[in-house]
């Protein structure tokens, strides 16, 4: 067996691998690490899950600290760039305690946060810079960092950064470092606007494809659930139901919203990630995903690429992408670093050749049944007793847990930069987190939470709701009902029957009956057909 010290890497930084548990290297640190570790320009793919940030992070430390050079204020030795602030956070958190052993400092710089303490990180001297395109040339345009003592530049999910519009400011960025510094670039793709970095910026790179990210890897199982519209909502809900961490992607940010405020309301905790939360909010709900707090993600494609949480069992497009490659990348959250997991996509009637082209260009054979709720087939795909929680349950949990979110806007680092000028970028906004005290409910037809015919939008003051208009809350009625024979609605299981109290005390059982819901669904169908971009 190879071990990363017969690949070239540091006894010390071994031993940190190590203390995680990571004795033995992927296929693409393998493939590359002799190379890099070598000074020499390095072109890797590998699919997502790959193993691809140790592959270049380990080198960055190793080569850095061999070097010798002096820290300068304002003037970094490595450059990391990352598409989104979420991987570039978890870039940091893999690099840190690795240069900390070499003696080595790093610094986190990404839109969404205060700028001062980045300013004062850039003063104070670091080693190695992990960031986001648009702050970072807003530091460099304000005097406030050079790029000219630079020895290696990383561009980490090239691609990525090329679809979301970065390649003009990379060129930028990367223009000004030394010409003569080691340059690596990791994507899952090496195509189009990728091929334009490698031809201006690399010198003679050694390229190592691994793991194509044409292929999805084997221990990923992929299964496409044909439905009713109206029984997508409570299908979806029992699928979430179940233990396990999973996440639900959608196609737009208003429907990530909405569908984490129905999933709460059905009793199924749930925390959502897209371009318009507050980095804290972002910080916050990632923080829950990840420690247990909410199982459920519901996520735009900005969760797609290298967002890594650790036995996430479950990937459900509720929204078939628009692409082949978003499905893979949205897919490479589960079935990670060799685990097995599950991935299943949605489909309606209106959406069967779109998704048959998707799969198709995915190079996926997925297994297609027609399903309707409390088909045997749901315990399967995802197996386990159902449980739910009370919504004002958890949400005071995550009130109690967490601190309220500020109101800083995001500087919509996964939008293409537009000309921004220091301060903390524009776009963004607050967006989705709940805060502490009251909150307030999305307005207009995204809050469409109750049965069709005429429940009000629930609000909440202090972490309780009342439903407006009679029936129960916000679609939970049907999504947790327990019905003999399917008829709509039903009776909410440790609530209410149709009448107008609300329950406090969380609620735990299985869904046992095969009820058609209607509660949701309407919202939860609209704007659903593959196609049509909106802002993600």
């Amino acid at each position: 067996m190879t071990s990363f010290t017969d690949l070239g890497v540091p006894a010390e930084l071994a031993t940190v691998l190590s203390g995680f548990g990571i004795n033995e290297p992927f296929p693409i640190q393998t493939a590359t690490l002799p190379d890099s570790l070598a000074g020499r320009d390095v072109l890797g793919r590998g699919r997502t899950g790959s193993g691809k940030t140790y592959a270049f992070v380990l080198p960055v430390v190793a080569r850095l600290a061999a070097s010798g050079a002096p820290r300068k204020p304002g003037r970094p030795r490595a450059l990391i760039l990352a598409p989104t602030r979420e991987l570039a956070t978890q870039i940091e958190a893999a690099l840190s305690p690795l240069a900390t052993k070499l003696g080595l400092r790093t610094l986190t710089v990404f839109g969404g946060v205060g700028a001062n303490p980045q300013i004062r990180g850039l003063k104070n001297g670091v080693d190695i810079l992990v960031a986001c395109p648009g702050r970072l040339d807003d530091h460099l345009r304000n005097g406030h960092a050079s790029l000219d003592s630079i020895e290696i530049t990383v561009l980490d999910e090239a691609d990525h950064m090329a679809d979301l519009g970065f390649l003009p400011v990379v060129r930028r960025l990367m223009d000004l470092t030394p010409r003569e510094g080691q340059r690596m670039l990791f994507s899952a793709t090496l195509d189009g606007g990728v091929d334009i970095l490698v031809k201006r910026f690399m010198h003679k790179p050694v390229t190592h494809h691994v793991d194509s990210a044409s292929e999805a890897p084997i221990q990923m199982s992929h299964h496409v659930l044909h439905v009713r519209h109206d029984d997508r909502f409570p299908v979806l809900v029992d699928l979430v139901a179940a233990p396990g961490r999973t996440v639900v992607f959608t196609r737009t940010k208003r429907r990530a919203k909405t569908l984490t405020r129905q999933l709460i309301q059905a009793g199924v905790p749930a925390v959502e990630l897209h371009g318009n939360l507050a980095q804290n909010a972002r910080n916050r709900n990632l923080s829950a995903f990840s420690d247990g707090s909410a199982a459920t993600l519901v996520a735009t494609d900005i969760a797609a690429r290298g967002i890594h949480v650790d036995d996430v069992a479950l990937v459900i497009h509720a929204d078939p992408p628009v692409e082949h490659k978003a499905y893979l990348h949205r897919s490479g959250r589960t079935a990670r670093a060799g685990a097995q997991g599950t991935v299943i996509t949605l489909m309606t009637d209106d959406q069967q050749g779109d998704v048959r082209d998707l799969t198709r260009k995915a190079g996926i054979k997925p297994t297609t049944t027609r399903t309707r709720p409390g088909d045997a087939l749901l315990a399967e795909l995802a197996p386990g007793e159902r449980t739910y929680t009370e919504p004002a349950a958890f949400d005071a949990a995550m009130a109690a847990a967490q601190p309220a979110a500020g109101r800083d806007g995001g500087d919509g680092e996964n939008a293409a930069p537009r000309a921004r000028r220091g301060g903390s970028g524009g776009g963004g906004g607050t967006g989705g987190g709940r805060r502490r005290g009251a909150s307030r409910p999305t307005t207009g037809a995204a809050h469409e939470g109750g049965a069709a015919g005429g429940q009000g939008g629930a609000r909440s003051q202090g972490g309780t709701r009342g439903a407006q208009g009679g029936g129960s809350r916000g679609g939970a009625q049907g999504a947790r009902a327990t019905t003999a024979g399917g008829g709509t609605g039903g009776q909410a299981r440790g609530r209410r029957g149709t009448g107008g109290g609300t329950g406090s005390t969380p609620v735990h059982s299985t869904q046992t009956g095969g009820g058609s819901s209607t509660g949701g669904a309407a919202a939860f169908s609209s704007g659903s057909r593959v196609g049509g971009r909106r802002g993600r």
